[in-house]
């Protein structure tokens, strides 16, 4: 079933196109928060999530240093995750509409970030040929206070720190992928949110995501690559 409770703010295609950033606080309505929030922790506890890895293919390499957190893959496997997915796909869709950005999958994970644990500045697609184009992230943690840290910073390409979000229940956040430096910064306590990346058609290599996929880094035998959801315009 999916989410009556779809509430882009209505100007984020603007934000989008002005700043390449876009905070919505309230995107998710608290019941489905909770069931996705009880869907992280309970990987936690049954030993589900992987540590986090930096880098692309055969160089990918943990350094807890740079990136502490630890993810497990959506795959749709769940009500709550259908439920966030096809809030996704919608704007997919919007996004599509307005930009032409011709966004055709998305992807996302589960992060779990332990206290202490932090991610330093990066762009989530810095290679040329990296498909992702636009980023988004769903936070899960309630009554969180700014003295806990763990907040989104936001950086110009200078390194100039723009902005903090805070990593409170229910706010999405949107942001160009290739431009938008940013960084999580260390958490005083569990830092829970769902990480996802809109992405180009791959259609020189079909079976490029298939090649992506790792061990380490999925929860579930990589048969189909479930993790994403694809889009029908």
């Amino acid at each position: 079933m999916e989410s009556a409770a779809y509430l882009p703010a209505p100007c984020f295609i603007d934000d989008l196109t002005t700043t390449g950033l876009a905070v919505m606080p309230g995107f998710v309505e608290p019941v489905l928060v909770t069931a996705l929030r009880e869907e992280v922790h309970a990987g936690r506890a049954l030993a589900g999530m992987r540590r986090a890895r930096i880098g692309r293919g055969e160089g990918r390499r943990l350094v807890s240093a740079v990136r502490g957190d630890w993810i497990r893959w959506l795959d749709g496997s769940t009500e709550a995750q259908q439920r966030f997915l096809g809030q996704l796909e919608r704007i997919r869709q919007e996004v599509n509409a307005a930009l032409l950005l011709g966004l055709f999958e998305v992807e996302a994970h589960f992060a779990l970030y332990p206290p202490g644990a932090g991610y330093q500045r990066h762009v989530d697609a810095f290679q040329h040929d990296n498909p992702r184009r636009l980023s988004a992230v769903l936070y899960l943690n309630r009554h969180w206070r700014r003295s806990q840290g763990g907040e989104l910073a936001v950086y110009d390409a200078e390194g100039r720190e723009l902005r903090r979000v805070l990593p409170e229940a229910g706010t999405l956040v949107l942001f160009l992928s290739q431009t938008v430096p940013h960084a999580v910064l260390p958490t005083r306590r569990w830092r829970a949110s769902i990480a996802a990346w809109f992405r180009l058609r791959e259609a020189d290599n079909p079976l490029a995501g298939l090649a992506r996929l790792q061990p380490d880094d999925i929860a579930s035998p990589p048969v189909a690559d479930p993790r994403r959801l694809r889009g029908r315009d």
